[in-house]
């Protein structure tokens, strides 16, 4: 299974799940991608890493509805400097939540909303260094903010993540543009103005690849998730939103054949 030492900076590193109900999110995600999770631990406030293959893959932690904040996943960038980042982030009209911490020698974390509402984290490694395999069965393999501020979000995250960003589609129907590090995309910006419900926000999404899509729906549905919407064939593979027990929305990535 090929893996990352670690993330270029601007891209995404980590993945961090949000859930009011902690075991049944560690038994649905363990039986739907294969992943190991460890206990929470106390002494960081209950947080839990999952491992696949025993590779770090994503983190997790209770929602005990007192932060206001629904269930979730969410996203951070890596930084070479967070405080830094953070200062970059606020110039250019981020609200930050969680100023620059240190989170013992694992490296320092910082939580904010973009311009956009969209709350995005950022992470500078230390010895955490984050996700280690990207984009095979049962690991993320796409991240994707869904925004509706559009031009807002594209001079946001070029500002923040020093990343050159490419126009993959400029239609009314349909405005998406790539961010990558004059290799492959990293992260994708959707507008999302035209269909995000009034009192949805901004939000970052995650895609999980997987080697049979339908399969592993039947799965989800099986251990108490839903199919949202698809699946849905595309240029990218084949497609399917799928929200876990506590309906939590994450998609599924079938990759195209051949």
């Amino acid at each position: 299974m090929p893996t990352r030492d670690e993330a270029p900076v601007g891209a995404p590193c980590w993945i961090e799940l949000f859930t009011s109900d902690v075991p049944k999110a560690r038994a649905f995600y363990a039986a739907l991608f294969g992943w190991e999770s460890e206990e929470p631990k106390a002494e960081f406030g209950g947080y839990f890493n999952s491992t696949l293959d025993g590779v770090l893959v994503a983190g997790g932690m209770g929602n005990d509805g007192s932060a206001g904040t629904p269930d979730g996943w969410s996203v951070y960038l890596a930084t070479a400097d967070a405080e830094a980042t953070a200062a970059a982030a606020t110039a250019a009209g981020a609200t930050v939540f969680v100023p620059p911490m240190a989170v013992m020698d694992l490296g320092t974390m910082s939580v904010m909303a973009d311009p956009g509402g969209a709350a995005i984290g950022t992470w500078q490694p230390g010895t955490h260094k984050g996700f280690g395999v990207l984009a095979e069965p049962g690991a993320p393999s796409w991240f994707e903010l869904l925004t509706k501020d559009y031009e807002g979000a594209l001079a946001f995250y070029a500002t923040v993540t020093g990343l050159h960003a490419e126009t993959a589609s400029d239609t009314p129907e349909f405005r998406y543009t790539t961010f990558d590090d004059g290799g492959e995309p990293l992260f994708g910006i959707m507008d999302a103005a035209g269909f995000l419900p009034e009192g949805v926000p901004s939000h970052w999404s995650v895609y999980f690849s997987v080697a049979d899509g339908a399969a592993t729906a039947a799965k989800a549905v099986e251990l108490g998730g839903t199919i949202v919407q698809g699946p849905d064939e595309t240029p990218y593979g084949q497609l399917t939103s799928i929200a876990d027990p506590t309906g939590v929305v994450f998609k599924l990535q079938q990759p195209p054949a051949g």
